[in-house]
């Protein structure tokens, strides 16, 4: 997420695009993108809200709120960024076209949980990370970025999830700006130095 808002920022996307980011929204009060917003004083104002979704008694009634408290601020996109819910079908579908999710290995491979030790296990030569649209499937909506990294024959889960990691935060915002630019082509990068609410206006 801060590696967006700050990409926003330093392109000057509203400038540009007429594009802003107009609000972080969490699930978890402790939630540290949060705090990190709050201490970004050169940047625009972005709104910051809590929906813990511990207080409600469903998956679907705590998704109905999220979807309320998103829609007050009219987004043109949902960018999910460390929010590790399974969201109901319903929620996809409101959002159907303009929610998308980063997901830690190369999609179509290692779809779910524990990418970077299943991609080890497995032998694969390279790892990597995947910018999708968000579908009802889990992990299988529309490719629109990813960016490749070797895996080294001494890595663990925890180094190769740190080179990764780095990818991430380039293809993340790239993916984000590419939305707002239709004309760009999917984007790729191969192992080398892309809910927040961003709208037009």
């Amino acid at each position: 997420m801060a590696a967006i808002v700050q990409a926003a920022h330093q392109g000057q996307w509203q400038a540009r695009l007429g594009v802003r980011i107009a609000a972080v929204i969490s699930n978890k009060p402790e939630a540290a993108g949060l705090s990190w917003v709050h201490t970004q004083a050169p940047l625009p104002n972005i709104a910051t809200e809590v929906l813990a979704h511990t207080q409600f008694e469903s998956r679907e009634a705590f998704d109905e709120a999220l979807m309320a408290r998103i829609d007050e601020h009219a987004p043109d996109l949902v960018v999910l960024a460390g929010f590790m819910r399974i969201l109901t079908p319903a929620f996809v579908t409101h959002y159907e076209g303009r929610l998308i999710n980063i997901h830690p290995s190369l999609l179509p491979d290692f779809a779910g949980l524990n990418t970077h030790q299943r991609a080890i296990d497995a032998g694969c030569q390279f790892a990597g990370a995947t910018v999708h649209q968000v579908t009802a499937e889990l992990d299988h909506g529309q490719i629109l970025a990813q960016a490749r990294v070797p895996v080294l024959p001494d890595d663990t889960a925890v180094t190769l999830a740190a080179r990764v990691l780095v990818q991430e935060h380039l293809i993340y915002p790239a993916a984000v700006e590419a939305f707002f630019t239709p004309s760009t082509s999917p984007l790729s990068t191969a192992g080398r130095s892309v809910p927040s609410q961003v709208k037009r206006g």
